[in-house]
């Protein structure tokens, strides 16, 4: 555990990282946030064999240069917030970004991202970091302008047809690309 809290998941954080993932994006209890999709996606965000297909092998360490791990924040109450962190195509990409409903609007949303700029500096060796917010998610898009982030005009499709994703609740999803120079 770093100063700001935060450590690489293992394995056996999956169940932890899945229901608090769950929480904050989809279902009734995503609603006490406000980074819940719940109006436009339904089913689950991630399934388990996605969510440890994102962590390194058993083996692995930051030591290996692992290209991806998720990351977590803890405090004494337990797990607060995790992110994903993928190098690739020259870029780090900065996903599955989740904060427990019932602690959203304290702060601990920018501490987490501020950890995985360090890490994915730090880590990972990077000069940026990417993330792909869906187009509607406007006031989530703002927060990260205001932290440095900016859109790149670059676009990605939804991934309809995966259920691993969730199950879309209108035809027109897309993701939109910001990034940020790391220092």
């Amino acid at each position: 555990m770093t100063a700001d809290n935060s450590r690489w998941a293992g394995r056996a954080d999956a169940d932890a990282i899945l229901a608090l993932v769950q929480s904050a994006y989809r279902g009734d209890a995503s609603r006490r946030g406000w980074t819940t999709e719940a109006d436009f996606l339904d089913g689950t965000r991630i399934d388990r064999d996605h969510l440890l297909a994102l962590m390194p092998a058993a083996d692995s360490s930051v030591g290996d240069r692992f290209q991806q791990g998720i990351l977590l924040i803890e405090d004494a109450e337990g797990l607060v917030g995790c992110a994903h962190l993928h190098a690739t195509g020259g870029r780090v990409w900065f996903g599955l970004f989740a904060v427990d409903p019932a602690r959203q609007g304290q702060g601990m949303g920018g501490r987490l991202l501020q950890a995985a700029e360090a890490r994915a500096r730090e880590d990972l060796q990077a000069s940026a970091l990417a993330l792909q917010v869906i187009w509607l998610r406007d006031s989530l898009i703002a927060w990260y302008q205001r932290r440095g982030y900016a859109v790149t005009g670059e676009q990605m499709p939804f991934p309809y047809g995966d259920e691993r994703f969730g199950i879309p609740r209108r035809d027109d999803l897309h993701f939109i690309i910001l990034e940020k120079p790391l220092q």
